[in-house]
């Protein structure tokens, strides 16, 4: 398991703070796997115009949430949230894979 320090901590409360719409984590939970599978699918060359669907496609599903939620992408003032956002994902799919420092 990830142990997050208290500045990824800080990083992740502010991400979920940036992602309380419920059509915006829809959409985030749409995008950020499209997102993240894109790397492995796009490393062959046949896989290439694939991987470059599924990140746009993805992208695509997040600033549709932002519109929805108001707010803009957390990762324009914190590019952390990159990979924040990975993590807030599994979070939401169920998989514990961090815990967060607790506040003094």
């Amino acid at each position: 398991m990830l142990r997050l320090n208290a500045e990824w901590t800080q990083v992740l409360r502010r991400y979920k703070e940036d992602h309380q719409d419920p059509r915006n984590q829809a959409c985030h939970q749409v995008g950020i796997p499209l997102i993240v599978a894109s790397f492995p699918v796009g490393a062959t060359l046949i896989g290439l115009p694939l991987a470059a669907a599924m990140f746009t496609t993805g992208w695509g599903f997040q600033f549709v949430g932002h519109y929805f939620e108001g707010k803009k992408p957390s990762f324009v003032d914190d590019k952390r949230s990159l990979v924040i956002g990975v993590l807030w994902c599994l979070e939401k799919y169920g998989l514990r894979v961090f815990e967060e420092t607790k506040a003094p």
